[in-house]
């Protein structure tokens, strides 16, 4: 059998034939690129076109919509019926509901003093909110200084509790229906829900309850959320606030 060699990669009978490496390389890209790759490009950059409209048409649409809701949008204070809350000093903090807040955590070594202290913080009477952080931490280290920040702030009169379960059944859902199963927990109205990354602002249950206290018909309300830039995550702020049904 014949050796083959790069001298006999290309006929010799081509025209322009060289025995060159390089020149052969170079006579086979002009024969693929005429009938191969200038087509390919071509259809890329017809691609590339038609994806570029289609961002253009998508941010136009999204411009407009923009527009038209600032333009005639009602917001939910005119939509609903809706009354801040006010201090009365006749009856004290019983015109405010009891407000459970559930912070569902699993290893949120990084966040958890975070949320904790967001949630600990929030405007509102403390003999009225009850603060409940579900622990489903697997890493023992993690879940003692869970332990520990809760314990800290129950010192400073904080009515808060470090909850603990024996299986990660339902995973957060099923912690945080675990958690409604707590016999300290049936004199609260309504339900606030934390991810363990959420950082509420002081008056946020100020400005979401009324919604559910002047409107029978809601029973969820959703808060926007918005995006920091911390060291480690991004955190959502706000929250789900519902009416809790027993």
């Amino acid at each position: 059998m014949a050796e083959i060699s790069g001298k006999n990669f290309i006929p010799e009978s081509f025209q322009g034939y060289t025995p060159d490496i390089a020149g052969q390389i170079g006579l086979l890209w002009e024969l693929i690129k005429a009938p191969l790759i200038v087509p390919l490009l071509t259809v890329c950059v017809y691609i590339c076109l038609a994806m570029s409209i289609m961002v253009f048409i998508e941010r136009l649409y999204m411009g407009v919509v923009i527009v038209l809701v600032h333009l005639f949008w009602k917001k939910p204070e005119k939509r609903y019926r809706y009354e801040p809350m006010k201090d009365d000093l006749e009856s004290g903090n019983a015109g405010y509901p009891i407000v459970l807040v559930q912070i569902p955590m699993f290893n949120e070594k990084e966040v958890y003093k975070i949320s904790i202290g967001a949630a600990c913080n929030l405007s509102w009477p403390a003999d009225r909110l009850v603060i409940q952080v579900l622990d489903d931490s697997t890493d023992p280290i993690v879940k003692d200084m869970v332990e520990r920040e809760c314990i800290r702030w129950a010192n400073k009169g904080i009515n808060i509790t470090y909850q603990i379960r024996e299986t990660r059944g339902g995973y957060k859902a099923g912690a945080l229906k675990e958690g409604l199963k707590r016999d300290y927990v049936k004199p609260c109205e309504y339900v606030v829900i934390f991810d363990a990354d959420f950082r509420p602002e002081p008056d946020f249950l100020r400005r979401s309850v009324p919604f559910l206290i002047h409107n029978p018909n809601i029973a969820l309300v959703q808060a926007r959320w918005r995006f920091g830039k911390p060291r480690y995550l991004d955190y959502m702020l706000n929250c789900f606030c519902w009416t809790c049904v027993s």
